[in-house]
């Protein structure tokens, strides 16, 4: 896939009067939080490929928030679709996109889960069950025994080195233009290159209330809403995917913003 980097400092400030922008021949696609909904997303790509092709910018940049998995019954093939995409007939468009994929808490969870069986009670609680269903273990038979470890030695087993690799490889945030871009938000107060990984994942409230200038207007998925959360310094575009049908993207062009739905 193509690589492009935007070179742009942490620090500048979105001055008021001045309208936030990426640079003038790129265009950025976002996309919210998935769950597990291979019919959405596809839907969505299907959206964006078309998008892209009458929009012509030179250099066109693809970032997905994170949380692909759990709660939806399709996390195996979201994962398929994502580490694969441009390989995938129909969306030949995606090889010519500089394409990121950031870390949500559902993958925390679940890498957590993998590594060291701490937070099963949880992650299952909020979505696992139906990841590991996704991928062909038999959940039913392993809860009956209460055998966590052996449920965890069985997904591992089931999951490709692909998936393994994607899970691996996730970053927690991503810069373009006068745009910061992670999962869950960011910590008021501390500056952008230095936010905790634990934050850009998992924070919610201190992050959510806050009208303070970041510095950078923050893209993010993790809380949902039933239509894009826009805010002078956040744009929140989790549609809540897995109940709602709602699946969303941001498109950024020049100072333009404006959304894709499923």
């Amino acid at each position: 896939m193509a690589d492009r980097m935007h070179s742009s400092g942490l620090k500048a400030g979105n001055h008021q009067g001045i309208k936030a922008c990426v640079p003038a021949d790129t265009t950025v696609y976002a996309v919210g939080d998935i769950h597990g909904r291979i019919d959405l997303l596809d839907a969505l790509l299907e959206k964006i490929a078309g998008d892209a092709q009458n929009n012509k910018s030179p250099y066109r940049v693809l970032i997905f928030l994170g949380d692909y998995v759990d709660r939806g019954d399709g996390t195996f093939q979201v994962v398929g679709r994502l580490s694969g995409l441009t390989e995938t007939s129909g969306f030949e468009i995606f090889r010519d996109f500089s394409i990121y994929f950031l870390k949500g808490n559902h993958e925390d969870f679940l890498v957590d889960f993998l590594d060291t069986g701490d937070h099963a009670d949880s992650w299952l609680d909020n979505g696992g069950r139906e990841t590991l269903i996704s991928y062909g273990i038999d959940t039913d038979a392993v809860f009956a025994g209460g055998d966590l470890e052996r449920l965890r030695c069985d997904f591992r087993a089931a999951m490709p080195d692909r998936h393994l690799e994607f899970f691996r490889t996730l970053d927690y945030c991503r810069v373009e233009g006068d745009y910061f871009f992670v999962h869950a938000g960011i910590r008021p107060d501390v500056a952008l290159d230095v936010q905790d990984p634990f934050d850009m994942m998992w924070i919610r409230h201190e992050f959510l209330s806050c009208r303070t200038d970041f510095g950078k207007i923050i893209v993010h998925g993790h809380s949902p809403n039933s239509l894009p959360a826009i805010e002078a310094n956040r744009i929140g575009i989790d549609t809540g995917a897995y109940y709602s049908g709602r699946l969303t993207a941001l498109v950024l062009q020049e100072d333009k913003r404006r959304f894709l739905h499923t």
